[in-house]
Protein backbone atom coordinates (compact mmCIF):
# COMPACT_ATOMS: atom_id res chain seq x y z
CA UNK A 1 0.00 0.00 0.00
CA UNK A 2 0.87 3.83 -0.89
CA UNK A 3 1.71 5.85 1.79
CA UNK A 4 2.98 9.61 1.20
CA UNK A 5 1.65 12.88 -0.01
CA UNK A 6 1.25 13.67 -3.23
CA UNK A 7 0.34 17.07 -4.50
CA UNK A 8 -2.01 16.76 -7.65
CA UNK A 9 -2.27 20.05 -10.08
CA UNK A 10 -6.22 19.11 -10.12
CA UNK A 11 -7.75 19.77 -13.78
CA UNK A 12 -10.87 22.01 -14.20
CA UNK A 13 -13.82 20.35 -14.22
CA UNK A 14 -13.56 17.71 -11.72
CA UNK A 15 -14.46 17.55 -8.25
CA UNK A 16 -12.02 16.81 -5.64
CA UNK A 17 -13.72 13.80 -4.83
CA UNK A 18 -13.09 12.50 -8.50
CA UNK A 19 -9.65 12.98 -8.65
CA UNK A 20 -9.52 10.83 -5.10
CA UNK A 21 -11.50 8.43 -6.94
CA UNK A 22 -9.52 8.27 -10.31
CA UNK A 23 -6.54 7.86 -7.69
CA UNK A 24 -7.28 5.12 -5.85
CA UNK A 25 -6.17 2.65 -8.87
CA UNK A 26 -3.43 4.56 -9.56
CA UNK A 27 -2.12 4.53 -6.03
CA UNK A 28 -2.91 1.07 -5.42
CA UNK A 29 -5.02 2.32 -1.63
CA UNK A 30 -8.59 2.86 -0.79
CA UNK A 31 -7.30 5.22 1.55
CA UNK A 32 -6.61 8.36 0.12
CA UNK A 33 -7.86 12.28 1.84
CA UNK A 34 -7.00 15.42 0.78
CA UNK A 35 -6.36 18.93 2.44
CA UNK A 36 -8.76 21.53 1.33
CA UNK A 37 -11.99 21.23 -1.63
CA UNK A 38 -11.77 22.33 -4.93
CA UNK A 39 -14.63 23.58 -6.76
CA UNK A 40 -14.95 21.93 -9.84
CA UNK A 41 -14.12 25.16 -11.92
CA UNK A 42 -11.19 25.38 -9.83
CA UNK A 43 -7.47 24.38 -11.26
CA UNK A 44 -4.29 23.83 -8.73
CA UNK A 45 -2.58 22.50 -5.37
CA UNK A 46 -5.05 19.72 -4.43
CA UNK A 47 -2.85 17.98 -1.71
CA UNK A 48 -3.86 13.90 -1.38
CA UNK A 49 -3.08 12.05 1.23
CA UNK A 50 -2.36 8.39 0.84
CA UNK A 51 -2.72 5.65 3.41
CA UNK A 52 -0.85 6.02 7.04
CA UNK A 53 -0.32 9.72 5.77
CA UNK A 54 -4.33 10.53 5.90
CA UNK A 55 -3.50 11.25 9.68
CA UNK A 56 -1.35 14.17 8.52
CA UNK A 57 -4.23 16.55 6.64
CA UNK A 58 -5.37 17.98 9.86
CA UNK A 59 -2.37 17.95 12.05
CA UNK A 60 -0.66 20.06 9.33
CA UNK A 61 0.73 23.53 11.09
CA UNK A 62 0.09 25.24 7.90
CA UNK A 63 -3.53 25.90 6.79
CA UNK A 64 -3.12 28.95 4.85
CA UNK A 65 -3.67 29.16 0.92
CA UNK A 66 -2.49 31.34 -1.99
CA UNK A 67 -4.96 31.64 -5.43
CA UNK A 68 -5.09 33.41 -8.15
CA UNK A 69 -8.74 34.71 -9.15
CA UNK A 70 -10.20 36.28 -11.49
CA UNK A 71 -12.98 38.62 -10.84
CA UNK A 72 -15.50 39.52 -13.55
CA UNK A 73 -17.23 43.13 -12.63
CA UNK A 74 -21.01 43.53 -14.35
CA UNK A 75 -22.56 40.08 -13.69
CA UNK A 76 -23.85 38.29 -10.42
CA UNK A 77 -24.74 34.74 -10.42
CA UNK A 78 -26.45 32.01 -7.92
CA UNK A 79 -23.55 29.87 -7.64
CA UNK A 80 -20.87 33.11 -6.96
CA UNK A 81 -18.98 31.79 -10.12
CA UNK A 82 -19.53 31.47 -14.05
CA UNK A 83 -20.98 28.20 -13.87
CA UNK A 84 -23.98 29.22 -11.98
CA UNK A 85 -27.38 30.65 -12.94
CA UNK A 86 -27.19 34.61 -14.13
CA UNK A 87 -29.37 36.71 -11.58
CA UNK A 88 -27.70 39.93 -12.61
CA UNK A 89 -25.96 41.94 -14.78
CA UNK A 90 -24.98 45.55 -15.13
CA UNK A 91 -22.68 48.30 -16.93
CA UNK A 92 -19.19 47.75 -15.86
CA UNK A 93 -18.61 51.27 -14.23
CA UNK A 94 -15.34 50.49 -12.57
CA UNK A 95 -11.21 49.77 -13.09
CA UNK A 96 -8.29 49.29 -12.18
CA UNK A 97 -7.74 52.31 -10.59
CA UNK A 98 -11.16 51.99 -8.08
CA UNK A 99 -10.25 48.09 -7.69
CA UNK A 100 -6.89 48.88 -6.42
CA UNK A 101 -8.54 51.35 -3.97
CA UNK A 102 -11.15 49.11 -2.67
CA UNK A 103 -8.64 46.26 -2.07
CA UNK A 104 -6.74 47.27 1.44
CA UNK A 105 -10.59 46.75 3.01
CA UNK A 106 -10.65 43.78 2.23
CA UNK A 107 -7.30 42.97 4.32
CA UNK A 108 -7.03 41.21 7.94
CA UNK A 109 -9.26 39.27 10.23
CA UNK A 110 -12.71 39.60 9.62
CA UNK A 111 -16.44 37.10 9.40
CA UNK A 112 -17.33 35.56 6.20
CA UNK A 113 -20.79 34.05 5.76
CA UNK A 114 -20.41 30.86 4.11
CA UNK A 115 -22.15 30.32 0.47
CA UNK A 116 -24.91 28.67 -0.26
CA UNK A 117 -23.63 26.65 -2.98
CA UNK A 118 -20.80 25.53 -0.40
CA UNK A 119 -20.18 21.89 1.37
CA UNK A 120 -20.84 23.60 5.13
CA UNK A 121 -22.81 21.63 6.85
CA UNK A 122 -25.91 23.12 9.00
CA UNK A 123 -28.39 20.37 10.92
CA UNK A 124 -25.85 18.09 9.56
CA UNK A 125 -26.71 18.90 5.83
CA UNK A 126 -24.62 20.64 3.29
CA UNK A 127 -25.83 23.85 1.97
CA UNK A 128 -25.54 22.89 -1.63
CA UNK A 129 -27.93 20.34 -1.38
CA UNK A 130 -30.68 22.84 -0.11
CA UNK A 131 -29.80 25.68 -2.55
CA UNK A 132 -30.11 23.01 -5.43
CA UNK A 133 -33.53 23.06 -4.27
CA UNK A 134 -34.06 26.73 -4.33
CA UNK A 135 -33.81 27.00 -0.24
CA UNK A 136 -31.36 29.52 1.17
CA UNK A 137 -30.76 28.40 4.89
CA UNK A 138 -29.37 30.88 7.55
CA UNK A 139 -25.97 30.42 8.38
CA UNK A 140 -23.15 31.68 10.73
CA UNK A 141 -20.53 33.72 9.81
CA UNK A 142 -17.02 32.20 10.36
CA UNK A 143 -13.61 33.94 11.13
CA UNK A 144 -11.12 33.80 8.19
CA UNK A 145 -8.14 36.64 7.86
CA UNK A 146 -7.16 37.88 4.52
CA UNK A 147 -3.36 38.37 4.26
CA UNK A 148 -2.28 39.98 1.04
CA UNK A 149 -4.28 41.02 -1.79
CA UNK A 150 -1.85 41.78 -4.97
CA UNK A 151 -3.35 43.01 -8.47
CA UNK A 152 -1.73 41.19 -11.46
CA UNK A 153 -3.68 42.73 -14.27
CA UNK A 154 -7.09 42.99 -16.35
CA UNK A 155 -6.77 39.64 -19.11
CA UNK A 156 -9.76 40.91 -20.28
CA UNK A 157 -12.42 43.82 -20.50
CA UNK A 158 -14.45 43.71 -17.15
CA UNK A 159 -11.47 41.12 -15.74
CA UNK A 160 -9.17 41.70 -12.99
CA UNK A 161 -7.37 39.05 -11.55
CA UNK A 162 -5.63 38.90 -8.27
CA UNK A 163 -3.44 36.98 -6.21
CA UNK A 164 -4.90 36.38 -2.93
CA UNK A 165 -3.17 34.89 0.15
CA UNK A 166 -5.44 33.76 3.26
CA UNK A 167 -6.98 31.37 6.47
CA UNK A 168 -8.35 28.08 6.08
CA UNK A 169 -11.95 28.06 5.25
CA UNK A 170 -11.96 31.76 3.08
CA UNK A 171 -14.21 31.27 0.14
CA UNK A 172 -12.72 33.67 -2.87
CA UNK A 173 -16.23 33.91 -4.26
CA UNK A 174 -17.93 35.30 -1.70
CA UNK A 175 -14.37 38.05 -1.56
CA UNK A 176 -15.32 38.41 -5.34
CA UNK A 177 -18.62 39.19 -4.77
CA UNK A 178 -17.62 41.73 -1.58
CA UNK A 179 -15.61 43.41 -3.76
CA UNK A 180 -18.12 44.08 -6.30
CA UNK A 181 -20.09 45.18 -3.96
CA UNK A 182 -17.62 47.90 -2.75
CA UNK A 183 -17.30 49.12 -6.07
CA UNK A 184 -21.31 49.28 -6.02
CA UNK A 185 -21.76 46.88 -8.96
CA UNK A 186 -22.32 43.17 -8.87
CA UNK A 187 -19.32 40.57 -9.30
CA UNK A 188 -18.30 36.88 -10.31
CA UNK A 189 -15.29 34.89 -9.76
CA UNK A 190 -14.40 33.68 -13.71
CA UNK A 191 -11.58 31.42 -12.94
CA UNK A 192 -10.02 30.58 -9.48
CA UNK A 193 -6.42 28.61 -9.37
CA UNK A 194 -4.82 27.88 -6.25
CA UNK A 195 -1.28 28.51 -5.91
CA UNK A 196 -0.23 26.91 -2.18
CA UNK A 197 -1.90 25.14 0.01
CA UNK A 198 -0.14 25.05 3.55
CA UNK A 199 3.60 23.41 2.85
CA UNK A 200 2.79 22.46 -0.84
CA UNK A 201 2.90 24.86 -4.04
CA UNK A 202 1.88 24.53 -7.88
CA UNK A 203 5.73 24.08 -8.42
CA UNK A 204 5.42 20.27 -6.35
CA UNK A 205 2.38 19.54 -8.31
CA UNK A 206 2.09 16.75 -11.16
CA UNK A 207 -1.43 16.51 -13.41
CA UNK A 208 -3.64 13.91 -13.34
CA UNK A 209 -2.67 12.53 -16.68
CA UNK A 210 0.74 12.83 -15.42
CA UNK A 211 0.34 10.49 -12.63
CA UNK A 212 -2.03 8.50 -14.26
CA UNK A 213 0.60 7.33 -16.71
CA UNK A 214 3.42 6.90 -14.63
CA UNK A 215 1.29 4.52 -12.21
CA UNK A 216 0.69 2.63 -15.57
CA UNK A 217 4.24 2.31 -16.99
CA UNK A 218 5.36 1.59 -13.52
CA UNK A 219 7.53 4.64 -12.91
CA UNK A 220 5.28 6.51 -10.38
CA UNK A 221 7.09 4.74 -7.01
CA UNK A 222 10.18 5.72 -8.09
CA UNK A 223 9.59 8.96 -9.83
CA UNK A 224 10.30 11.48 -6.62
CA UNK A 225 6.92 12.75 -6.97
CA UNK A 226 5.08 11.04 -3.64
CA UNK A 227 6.44 13.09 -0.98
CA UNK A 228 7.07 12.06 2.47
CA UNK A 229 4.63 12.38 5.11
CA UNK A 230 7.22 14.92 7.39
CA UNK A 231 6.53 17.23 4.24
CA UNK A 232 3.43 18.30 5.86
CA UNK A 233 5.64 19.32 8.70
CA UNK A 234 8.49 21.25 7.33
CA UNK A 235 7.67 24.32 9.19
CA UNK A 236 8.36 22.62 12.80
CA UNK A 237 11.61 22.25 14.48
CA UNK A 238 13.31 19.07 14.05
CA UNK A 239 14.13 16.36 17.32
CA UNK A 240 16.40 13.63 17.28
CA UNK A 241 15.86 11.61 20.25
CA UNK A 242 18.14 8.55 21.55
CA UNK A 243 16.77 5.65 23.77
CA UNK A 244 15.25 5.64 26.25
CA UNK A 245 12.74 8.50 24.87
CA UNK A 246 12.41 6.90 21.09
CA UNK A 247 11.03 3.69 23.39
CA UNK A 248 9.24 5.82 25.57
CA UNK A 249 7.47 7.60 22.36
CA UNK A 250 6.61 4.54 20.94
CA UNK A 251 4.56 3.12 24.10
CA UNK A 252 3.33 6.21 24.80
CA UNK A 253 5.25 7.04 27.71
CA UNK A 254 6.42 10.84 28.85
CA UNK A 255 9.99 11.19 29.11
CA UNK A 256 10.57 14.10 31.98
CA UNK A 257 13.31 16.50 32.41
CA UNK A 258 13.77 17.07 28.59
CA UNK A 259 16.41 18.79 27.26
CA UNK A 260 14.24 20.44 25.22
CA UNK A 261 12.18 24.40 24.46
CA UNK A 262 8.78 23.44 24.80
CA UNK A 263 6.95 23.52 21.52
CA UNK A 264 5.67 21.23 19.17
CA UNK A 265 8.36 18.94 17.21
CA UNK A 266 8.44 16.55 14.01
CA UNK A 267 10.57 13.64 15.23
CA UNK A 268 13.45 11.64 13.81
CA UNK A 269 15.73 8.66 15.78
CA UNK A 270 19.73 8.56 15.29
CA UNK A 271 19.10 6.74 11.84
CA UNK A 272 16.98 9.76 10.36
CA UNK A 273 14.05 7.91 10.69
CA UNK A 274 11.20 10.27 10.60
CA UNK A 275 9.05 9.04 13.85
CA UNK A 276 6.33 11.33 14.33
CA UNK A 277 4.99 14.60 16.01
CA UNK A 278 5.85 15.08 19.68
CA UNK A 279 5.15 18.07 22.15
CA UNK A 280 7.58 19.10 24.54
CA UNK A 281 5.60 20.87 27.76
CA UNK A 282 7.33 21.76 31.29
CA UNK A 283 10.43 19.84 30.15
CA UNK A 284 8.52 16.71 29.56
CA UNK A 285 8.47 15.22 26.21
CA UNK A 286 5.19 12.94 25.09
CA UNK A 287 3.84 11.86 21.62
CA UNK A 288 1.39 13.58 19.57
CA UNK A 289 1.20 10.76 16.58
CA UNK A 290 3.35 8.58 15.41
CA UNK A 291 3.73 7.99 11.02
CA UNK A 292 6.22 5.43 11.41
CA UNK A 293 5.43 1.25 12.92
CA UNK A 294 7.41 0.44 15.71
CA UNK A 295 10.20 -2.30 14.88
Amino acid sequence: MTNGILPVDKPAGWTSFDVLAKLRGALGTRRLGHSGTLDPMATGVLVVFAGGATAAADRQPDHDKTYEATLRLGLRTDTGDITGTVLETAPVTAGETELRAVLPRFLGAQQQLPPMYSAVKVNGQPLYKAARKGHTVERTPRPITIYSIDYLGSPAPGDHTLRVSCSKGTYIRVLAEDIGAALGQPATLAALRRTRAGAFSIDQCHTLPEILAAAQDGTLAESGWMLGVESAFASLPALTVEEPARTHLFNGCPTSRYPAADGRYRVYDTTGLFLGLAVVEGGVLRVEKLFCERT
